[in-house]
This record gives structure tokens, sequence and C-alpha cells, in this order.
């Protein structure tokens, strides 16, 4: 018998223009989260969200509050029609980068507010740290983790280039951030050592790498004005892969993450020790897709509107 689940929350990389519409329009409570968004920011993210333009969506000052958003309006109808928290039927809760804000959020740590406005201030930071540089982020696909390690390691040698592991996402899949060209440099190398592919990513800055240091610092500010609270459930934290619950130690996390990578692999089997089935919560379903490479095994669910949300109280009513 099933008792409890894997509650997973996306991170960039998962909006769509037009994410979250049925939700705002067929559900009270949905709209209430977006309204609340809304007038925290004192804008229309929401009309971002539905209507675009996409080039405005992927701006990460917007993606990344816009993606919240629309996790938590599906966390919101979720616990008004099961009339239960999300983290009373949830073993461990954790995100993928911004994700881990949507996950702190779902368990009250956080307030929607709060969320909000940190999240918005992380995009705004991110994209500001590196106003003035050629960047770049790629997929590497086909390669163990290990040997991307040890290629960099041994052909990273000019200090003014910088290119390092940004995601350990999944087996095969490993995200490089830094300076174009010590991007392009390595993936030319990792190319001619057996890569199947490397993707540039469409992003506005390079996330999870050491040019972030200055978004971490001014997250460190905003951080020391919100009150993270003690909270039930478990959390995993990307740069520990491991299960945090001080809120001083997990404030501490957020600041470094900006700036670190993303362990996603590693949490995912930490996560899974006992329990092998995950809900997706957010647009997309790219951790479900992910979490199929790290085991076939896995009972994986992804929820990103009204007709899933449905589904998914059929399908785990015995534990709601």
């Amino acid at each position: 018998m099933l008792n409890k689940i894997i509650v997973v929350f996306p991170g960039q990389g998962s909006q769509i223009v037009g994410m979250g519409r049925d939700l705002f329009k067929n559900h009270h409570i949905a709209k209430q989260v977006f309204d609340e968004v809304d007038n925290t920011l004192n804008e229309k993210l929401s009309k971002i969200i539905f209507d675009g333009p996409e080039n405005e969506l992927t701006l990460t000052k917007n993606t990344q509050p816009a993606i919240m958003t629309v996790s938590m309006a599906l966390v919101r109808v979720i616990e008004y029609e099961s009339k239960k928290k999300i983290f009373e039927f949830s073993d461990t809760i954790l995100g993928h980068s911004l994700g881990e804000y949507s996950a702190l959020c779902s368990l009250n740590a956080l307030s929607l507010k709060d969320t909000t406005l940190l999240l918005k201030k992380r995009g705004e930071a991110m994209q500001d740290s590196v106003k003035n540089l050629k960047t770049k982020m790629v997929a590497v696909i086909g390669l163990d983790i290990h040997k991307v390690e040890k290629i960099i390691e041994e052909n990273m040698l000019d200090t003014s280039e910088i290119c390092e592991i940004a995601n350990d996402n999944c087996p095969g899949q490993v995200i490089l951030s830094g300076t174009e060209k010590g991007v392009i440099f390595i993936s030319n190398i990792l190319k001619d050592n057996g890569a199947r592919s490397i993707i540039d990513l469409k992003v506005s800055a390079p996330f999870h790498c050491s040019l972030m240091n200055k978004a971490s610092d001014e997250m460190k500010d905003c951080l020391k004005e919100i009150s993270l609270k003690e909270f039930e459930s478990n959390f995993i934290s990307n740069v520990t892969a491991n299960f945090e619950n001080n809120p001083k130690k997990i404030k501490e996390l957020l600041i470094k993450q900006v700036s670190s990578r993303v362990r996603w692999r590693e949490s995912i089997i930490k996560s899974t020790n006992k329990i092998n089935s995950i809900v997706e919560i957010g647009p997309g379903k790219i951790l479900t897709g992910m979490s199929k490479r790290i085991n076939r095994d896995y009972n994986l669910f992804g929820i990103s509107n009204l007709d899933e949300i449905n589904k998914f109280l059929k399908k785990f009513e015995e534990i709601l």
C-alpha cells in the first residue's frame, strides 16, 4: 500500500506562455494565488505568464516568480480539493534550482509574499551580475558526470575564462555554465571525447557558477530580512543533496545555491531510498523525464493543469 509520495518542483526551462491559464480561469483558489503575486509585485506578472511575449517571460526576473506562481496555484488547488496540506502526504519535498523556493513555500516555511519577492530579487540579481559579459550555458548529452569533471579539470587552464558544471541532472545529462569562450572551448573537447550532443540553452544568465557570486551576496542581504519557519515533512537541498531542516542552515544554502552546482541526480537518489513515487508539480514535465533516466522503476506523475490535478486525486486517493 502506498503511504506517501515525493514531491518535486521544477526550475527554469519549464516555462511556457499560457501556463496556468486554465487554473486561473476555472478555479477561484488558483486565481487568488495569481492575484496575490500580482499585488505583491505591483505589476501584472499574470499577463506575461498567460499572454507573453515569450522574450519577456524568459527574462529570469520574470521566469523565476512565474514558474513558482503556477506551481503554488497547483499546490493550493490540490490542498483545497483534497482537504490536506501537501506536506501531510509527502515524505520528502524538493525543488530544482528556483524550485527550492516553491518547495519551501509549499512547506509553509516561506509565505507566498516572501517567496515572490525573493524570486523577483533573485532573478534580477542573477541577470544584473553579468550585464557586460558574454556568457553561455549548454547541456552535455551522453557523457558521465565524472568524465566531464575530469575534462574540465585537465583543460580549463586559462583562468580568464570560466566553465563549470551547473547541474548534475541525471545520467547522461550535465549542464555547463560560464563565459562564452570557456564553455565553447570545453564543449569542443567534450565532443571529441564522446559527447552525443551539446545543446545551447536559451537563458539570460549563466546560472549556478562562480559568475553568480555577486548575486549570492545580494541574496544574503535579502534573506536577512525574511523569516524562514520550521516545517514538517523532509526537505533536500540542491547544494548538499542531503536532508536539511534547520531554517538558519537552509538560508545559508539558498545563498550558496545561486552560484553552486545543482546536485539533482544525487538528491533524487537520496529521496527515493524508501519511496519510489515521484509527483512533479509545476509547468512541463522536465523533472519527470530526468527521474525516468535516473531509475526506470520510479512511479512518476506530473501535474501542470486542472485535468492532471483531477487524475492525481483519483490515482493517489489512498494517501489523501
